[in-house]
């Protein structure tokens, strides 16, 4: 068996948001005779734990060729041809080459989700508020680069499928839901209407500087370089003190 691989020859790719085994771990699944964590819209279920590893290594495959690739660019062949797989063997699990890169859209979104709530649920009643924007500005990066290049082809073609970015304009909006509560506490008291306002304002700011530099790129920042979350997190407290 070659390095690198599973049993079947089929590779392990890096990306742990689409691996099989970190569905269940993140998720809190049980690994279940039809595997819920990949019961995707135009994805074949399947009752084999080999079948479930290939779709999942077909996932993590395309998330990976798309940090560097337009989903244009994106070769079904290629794909395979990288995981070990034959293209009927895709076809088989995918409709088409649409409902395969909808899954990864509900995969990255399912993930923002997880990290939305564990956001909520695991901030210390007494953070203080610069201490709560590293928290969810952190939290929102990790998210972005995991899924970069997933996220930058829903974005490019916004245009023409106008639904493709709604699991995400969603999960912006739930974001700013979940991070008003944990917010206003560490605001003080009173302008609690002046002060969510400003917070989802803030969130404005700190996604639209995300999605910019994920499409674009336009610098002096990137997506990747450290110093961007230590400055976002600052701009987002700035906007909240202000």
């Amino acid at each position: 068996m070659p390095p690198g691989t599973y049993p079947d020859g089929i590779a392990i790719n890096d990306n742990p948001n689409y691996h099989y085994e970190y569905f269940e771990r993140r998720c809190n699944i049980p690994m279940p005779s039809r595997s819920s964590e990949l019961d995707l819209p135009g994805v074949t279920p399947s009752r084999q734990k080999r079948s479930r590893e290939t779709t999942a290594a077909l996932l993590d495959a395309g998330a990976e060729l798309l940090k560097t690739h337009s989903l244009a660019e994106l070769s079904i062949e290629a794909l395979c041809r990288q995981v070990g797989a034959t293209v009927g063997a895709f076809y088989s699990r995918f409709e088409s080459k649409d409902a395969y890169f909808n899954a990864l859209m509900a995969l990255a979104a399912r993930d923002g989700e997880a990290r939305v709530s564990d956001m909520a649920s695991g901030a210390p009643g007494s953070a203080d508020l610069a201490t709560l924007c590293r928290q969810v500005v952190g939290g929102i990066i990790g998210w972005m680069r995991a899924h970069e290049g997933v996220l930058r082809a829903a974005l490019q073609h916004d245009d023409n499928r106008p639904d493709s970015w709604s699991p995400f304009k969603a999960l912006a909006r739930a974001n700013t839901e979940r991070a008003i509560p944990l917010l206003l506490p560490a605001m003080g008291k009173g302008r609690r209407a002046a002060k969510s306002r400003a917070i989802a304002f803030g969130f404005q700011v700190v996604l639209g500087t995300l999605v910019n530099a994920i499409l674009n790129d336009p610098g002096p920042l990137s997506l990747h370089d450290a110093e961007l979350k230590a400055r976002l997190s600052d701009c987002l407290l700035l906007l909240l003190e202000a």
